[in-house]
């Protein structure tokens, strides 16, 4: 099967020297408009002002090192209100013989320049979309039902067709495999393309994924409230304060003393260990603030959604802020109460999620866990979160994880097809003391071409773009595990076992 593999993908190499990128400015796809088709020289791009977002902290992206590459853009309009725009790369040379299709954040609105260029520097075809609108609020659902489906799950599944279809017209063969990687909404684009459209890909990539919408962003929302109600807001500069005495009480119960939670889990720290035995200070929690500090490792109730774990408070301010995420009070204004003026102090967790799950979670919650089709034709799912994400709390695809497993008949059986990698330290999709430097894609496509799963991924921590310590990742729900000697900066002295 490897030298099929092989032979397929150097056939592929042999069609990209021979096909014309500028011809597929005519290609014909169902209810399509090619818009641009485009031979793009080695490390020439060029996007309009604006086309990449920037965010701080992150440096703006360099394209001065991609390939030279085929660059098709299209419009798929699979309805008379749509409008989804989409981008296809494709590696003039080299190409590996696959597709990647990546994911977006928050409520999209534009092409992941980004990561189209991480995905065909690595040789992949790679596709992206908008989810059909510009906007970077949940204001295009007004007066677009069928906007709101295609950011939902169309936008995902139209792109890949098309994408597949460009691929196959410029190569001269369609892609051997296709392969989705996206987090947070883009995690949740992947789960739903799994339930959804299981014959889309062959393997799928879900990260942080944001899946369970009208509960999750009820528990953001929920967060917030809680915070202002009373007196008991946090000050960010109070953030550290609690992480480090979270870190004196729980950081050894792995064995290691390193900054990070192998499984926050286990740590009890309970808040009222640094309340203030007089007025408020800079080095204590008051009574009120104490209270909602608990609130937030608790949630609203399991029930509902999980709370927040131990290690996550550096990043707090993400839902403990004086107002709540955009995209949590927007899904709440625009897609469940259809008022933009709705209050969120007035938010009543057991009765508004209920009618969420009504209104919206038929089209934007991606809970089914039954993957069963996606499994059947070898599909392979690639779960990850970070224990200390602020965002969507980690326990969430914990959750998600195990309800697949017992749809899918227990863990041996899931075993063949789903992996779930708990990432210790890590925030929300990246960063944090963790390791979360580690190759998603190209583990799950060597699980996918090779049928054997991975019993760890190996990962690294980087400080100024400096490796300074090694780790692996274990399947859940095993932990990684020091060895008793060596540096434990060195992923060698560590093993992968059961808790």
């Amino acid at each position: 099967m490897r030298y099929l593999v092989l032979v397929a993908a150097l056939s592929y190499h042999l069609a990209a020297a021979t096909t014309p990128c500028q011809s597929l400015a005519t290609l014909a796809l169902p209810h399509s408009t090619v818009t641009l088709a485009q031979a793009v020289p080695a490390g020439e791009l060029t996007l309009p002002p604006g086309a990449v977002p920037t965010f701080p902290g992150f440096p703006a992206p360099s394209f001065s090192k991609l390939p030279a590459l085929c660059r098709v853009a299209a419009t798929l309009k699979p309805t008379s209100d749509s409008e989804i725009k989409i981008e296809v790369w494709m590696p003039a040379s080299g190409w590996n013989g696959k597709l990647e299709s990546v994911g977006n954040g928050a409520w999209a609105g534009s092409i992941s320049y980004r990561d189209l260029a991480t995905a065909v520097t690595a040789g992949y075809a790679a596709a992206s979309t908008d989810t059909g609108h510009s906007e970077t609020t949940a204001a295009f659902v007004v007066g677009h039902p069928e906007r709101l489906i295609d950011f939902a799950y169309r936008a995902v599944h139209e792109m890949t067709l098309a994408a597949k279809a460009v691929a196959a017209a410029y190569y001269g063969t369609s892609p051997a495999r296709a392969y989705f990687n996206g987090c947070s909404t883009g995690g949740r684009q992947a789960l739903t393309e799994a339930q959804r459209f299981p014959a889309d890909y062959d393997g799928i990539v879900a990260g942080a994924a944001a899946n369970y919408p009208t509960h999750l962003q009820g528990a953001q929302v929920w967060t917030t409230e809680i915070t202002n109600q009373s007196d008991g807001y946090i000050p960010p500069a109070k953030y550290p304060l609690i992480h480090n005495a979270v870190l004196e009480a729980c950081d050894a119960l792995d064995g290691v003393k390193d900054r990070v939670l192998e499984d926050p889990r286990r740590c009890h720290f309970d808040p009222q260990a640094i309340a203030c035995k007089g007025p408020d200070a800079a080095t204590c929690l008051t009574p009120a603030q104490v209270e909602v500090a608990r609130k937030i490792y608790a949630g609203p109730g399991q029930s509902l959604f999980p709370g927040l774990e131990r290690g996550s408070e550096l990043g707090w301010a993400t839902l403990s802020g004086p107002k709540p995420m955009a995209l949590a009070a927007e899904t709440y204004q625009y897609l469940v109460f259809k008022d933009p003026n709705w209050d969120y102090l007035k938010f009543d967790p057991a009765r508004d999620i209920a009618t969420a799950d009504k209104v919206a979670g038929p089209v934007m919650n991606a809970i089914d866990p039954d993957l069963k089709p996606f499994f059947k034709h070898g599909g392979k799912l690639l779960m990850y979160h970070g224990w200390a994400d602020p965002g969507i709390a980690p326990e969430n695809s914990v959750n998600y994880f195990t309800s697949v497993e017992d749809a899918a008949g227990g863990k041996s059986k899931a075993a063949e097809s789903i992996r779930l990698f708990m990432v210790p330290g890590m925030g929300h999709c990246a960063g944090g003391d963790g390791t979360d430097d580690f190759d998603k894609i190209g583990t799950l496509a060597q699980w996918v071409e090779t049928g054997k799963a991975p019993d760890h991924i190996p990962a690294a921590h980087k400080t100024r773009g400096a490796i300074d310590r090694t780790r692996p990742l274990c399947p859940y729900p095993e932990t990684a595990h020091y060895k008793g000697s060596g540096s434990t900066d060195d992923a060698a002295n560590f093993v992968c076992a059961a808790p």
